[in-house]
């Protein structure tokens, strides 16, 4: 009997011993390996026939799919950036230098290269980009056409640039394992992507959700999302995916379900539309980043995104939201403002912030009345700017402790280097 036991003792460890050896090899073999490389992709020889109207629209596509990620705040052009959002657990990553520079761009790309690489996440030699990258299976034909003519276009945002990204990626052992066994690179499609009409609310919305990536964000994790069927992603659009915000805070998206708790349930289409092109909720807090207003979306397109949110299924999600504002102590009424109006979401606590960069205020507004006009009426003066349009917002006796404190940060300057971890 005892012999038997000891035999049978001696076989559950060999099994065991096996597996945790198999186990270690294959997180040996997903370290080394890195982000896989698969066999180049078929070659598309399509090229784009680029006009004045597909160049503006794609103008207004890749601002916003493409600009929060890419434009490099000393540029001002696609050059590539460091990108502070994303989780920490996928590791350290920086966007691509994808204006036409020849090399360190994207300017000797064919059309069809851009076109696979968007669909699919493969690159010409059939480099798998990271998980975390936004990949475009659901945007028309057209709207793809779009998006290459304008990268192809004179327009200063993707004139040359020969910066590299101010550091080098580095995907942590998730990001490896994922792009292992979750998610690979995506077919191209079989048949032509068509958007369907304008006048077909909810279909047009559920369109705009899903070529815009909202879902990814939106849904319960990055790790669980289904990028050729959005809808089956877990969590879908409630919220609850941890992002990183300004200075690394960790902040939850929203739940944006019809859920009259805990998501927009309450909300009228006058408050989604105010909130996705404005930057305002319906209690006047601003959005916080790395939520940025998209006042490219026109009121019919903001409303039909939200027809479509009212039919999908109600998500019971009470996502943690960040704190309207933090008593300081210490701090000067001004700077009390500023964070209490949520500047800070955006611009940082030093003023040079993920979206804009206060501390060439002085510079730029010498005068207090000019400053004011900016932080009332940014996006009539820059039209498609994330700056929110604050008149009726902030109180009259406000601005002037307010700006008083944008100078001091701008006063301040400092290193205006990209940011890094």
């Amino acid at each position: 009997m005892i012999k038997k036991v000891l035999k049978r003792g001696r076989v559950v460890l060999g099994v065991v011993t096996v597996t945790v050896g198999t186990v270690a090899a294959l997180a040996l073999y997903v370290e080394v390996d890195g982000i896989p490389r698969y066999a180049p992709p078929p070659a598309d020889t399509r090229a784009v026939v680029a006009t004045p109207e597909n160049v503006a629209h794609g103008k207004k596509l890749v601002s916003l799919l493409c600009t929060s990620c890419h434009e490099n705040g000393d540029t001002h052009r696609l050059s590539g950036k460091y990108l502070p959002e994303i989780p920490a657990e996928f590791g350290v990553a920086y966007s691509k230098n994808i204006t036409r520079h020849p090399t360190k761009g994207i300017g000797s790309w064919t059309d069809g290269e851009i076109r696979t690489f968007l669909r699919t996440g493969l690159l010409a030699d059939g480099q798998y980009v990271p998980p975390y990258m936004v990949k475009l299976p659901h945007t028309s034909d057209d709207e793809m056409d779009a998006i290459i003519a304008f990268l192809r276009s004179d327009d200063p945002l993707v004139a040359a640039s020969d910066v590299d990204p101010p550091g080098v990626t580095k995907p942590s052992f998730l990001a490896k394992a994922l792009a292992h066994v979750a998610f690979k690179p995506l077919p191209s499609p079989s048949k032509p992507v068509v958007a369907p009409p304008k006048a077909d609310a909810v279909a047009y919305g559920r369109y705009l959700v899903a070529s815009l990536d909202c879902f990814g964000c939106h849904s319960e994790s990055f790790t669980k999302m289904n990028v050729l069927e959005p809808e089956k992603s877990a969590g879908y659009m409630g919220g609850g995916n941890p992002l990183r915000g300004e200075g690394g805070k960790e902040i939850f998206t929203a739940n944006l379900t019809a859920d009259p708790e805990t998501g927009i349930g309450s909300w009228s289409e006058a408050d989604f539309v105010r909130a996705v092109r404005k930057g305002f909720r319906p209690d006047g807090r601003v959005l916080s980043y790395p939520m940025e207003p998209r006042p490219e979306l026109d009121d019919e397109e903001a409303a039909a995104i939200y027809a479509y949110l009212r039919t999908i299924p109600k998500i019971k999600n009470p996502v943690r939201r960040p704190a309207v504002s933090v008593a300081i102590a210490d701090a000067s009424p001004g700077k009390e403002l500023y964070q209490r109006y949520g500047c800070n979401t955006c611009h940082g606590d030093s003023g040079k912030g993920a979206v804009g960069d206060l501390r060439r205020a002085n510079e730029t507004y010498p005068a207090d009345t000019d400053l004011r006009r900016w932080i009332d009426e940014a996006p009539s003066i820059k039209p498609n700017t994330r700056m929110p349009g604050w008149k009726g917002v902030i109180k009259d006796d406000d601005y002037a402790p307010l700006i008083a404190y944008v100078r001091v940060l701008s006063a301040a300057k400092g290193d205006r280097s990209a940011a890094n971890p």
